[in-house]
């Protein structure tokens, strides 16, 4: 006779409609003895996620928008026990583990409820599509991108997290101003030295990639603001609108950079755009939503200049040459085109085919006034932006 699981797994995974589910939740939980199976299998599930190019926060993520929170944790629950079987984890996990919310406790509130949440989680895991890989699963050894190796946080990464903390609690914008352009002053300097290092000791260092969740509302214009991010430190982005985030490709330093910098900005956006919203809806418009859109696109606009503004201003006033003359130090401009041109190498073997969409959508004047100001505020702008976005995912 065939187990009561997989003869659940065949009502519910395979099928689509609550019916099926509801058919798998009442064999499940009408057979205690399945509980350790369930269990078992769901760590498998989460097993090929990792081989199909699939991160911790990537899943909860999808699953937190496909399904709900209470889905989000029984992922969670799963992935932390899958992942604990490994003595080593790849760069970035570890954070990625320390973020992951609570699992909730098994069979609550009932055998039934619990049988059924789990199986829809399931049937999501099943079908994740494969995706570019930004670093080897757990247990296997690094193969194509870099696997950079474990360490505390350089130091000068915590003082920019500190800067970007400040500005993003103060209430004076003059003040996030000046904290915000320090902090990419000292991004950019530290990129700058990490490449001149690079070149004096012939380092093998090569660009590797990351991925950062672009949530709905508003995704488009937080994808923007992004690529410019990403664009200002060296990087490139690609989009993926349908799975929700963005894959940017650089050297390591340049990624720790967009990753703080991109979300501590969407962070001090969305401040500025809540308390210039509260002006508008006390003057008695209510067209939320176009203001809201048009504000951070104008926003994300504006900021891709100024972003890219700094970085030149730090690159200028470091020199063509690291050095003085006959010093041995290498020339600083070559050895920024051959990063930037080895990011680009990257970025087009992992994305052959990508698409660049000339976004339109900002109807709302008052909206774009107030998202360009706040942007100027920010010291973080022109034609409309493009994006970069992987083909047949947007």
């Amino acid at each position: 006779m065939e187990p009561v699981i997989d003869q659940a797994f065949a009502a519910a995974l395979y099928s689509d409609g609550d019916a099926g589910l509801d058919t798998g939740a009442s064999l499940l939980a009408a057979d205690p003895a399945a509980d350790a199976e369930l269990f078992r299998r769901g760590e498998e599930f989460v097993r090929r996620a990792w081989e199909r190019g699939w991160q911790p926060a990537d899943v909860v993520r999808l699953v937190r928008r496909e399904l709900d929170e209470a889905a989000a944790g029984l992922a969670a629950g799963l992935i932390a026990s899958e992942t604990a079987r490994y003595e080593r984890l790849p760069p970035r996990w570890r954070a990625q583990l320390d973020g992951l919310p609570a699992a909730p406790p098994r069979n609550r509130p009932d055998r039934f409820s619990y049988a059924g949440a789990v199986l829809g989680l399931y049937r999501l895991l099943l079908r994740l599509p494969a995706i570019e890989p930004v670093g080897p699963p757990p247990g296997a050894l690094p193969h194509g991108l870099r696997l950079p190796p474990a360490h505390d946080e350089p130091r000068i990464l915590t003082r920019i997290r500190a800067l970007l903390a400040k500005a993003e609690a103060t209430g004076f914008p003059e003040e996030a101003e000046a904290l915000t352009t320090k902090a990419q002053e000292l991004m950019a300097r530290h990129s700058i030295d990490e490449a001149l290092l690079a070149a004096r000791t012939h380092s093998a260092e090569a660009p590797g990639a990351c991925r950062i969740g672009v949530d709905a509302p508003y995704e488009t214009a937080k994808a923007i603001l992004l690529d410019a991010v990403a664009g200002a430190n060296r990087c490139r982005a690609v989009w993926n609108g349908d799975l929700g985030f963005s894959t940017v490709v650089g050297f390591e330093p340049d990624l720790d950079a967009v990753e703080l910098l991109y979300t501590s900005l969407l962070v001090q956006g969305t401040v500025a755009m809540t308390k210039a919203e509260a002006g508008q809806r006390a003057g008695g418009r209510k067209r939320t939503k176009t203001f809201r859109q048009s504000f951070l696109m104008a926003y994300a606009q504006r900021l891709g200049s100024r972003l890219a503004a700094d970085t030149a201003r730090v690159t200028a006033a470091a020199g063509p040459g690291a050095g003085p003359a006959g010093s041995g130090a290498p020339d600083l401009l070559p050895v920024l085109a051959a990063r930037d041109m080895a990011v680009t190498d990257t970025a087009e073997r992992m994305f052959p085919e990508t698409t660049t969409t000339r976004v339109r959508g900002a109807t709302d004047l008052d909206g774009w006034t107030h998202g360009t100001a706040a942007a100027d505020r920010a010291r973080m702008g022109g034609n409309g932006p493009e994006l970069h976005g992987r083909r047949g995912n947007r």
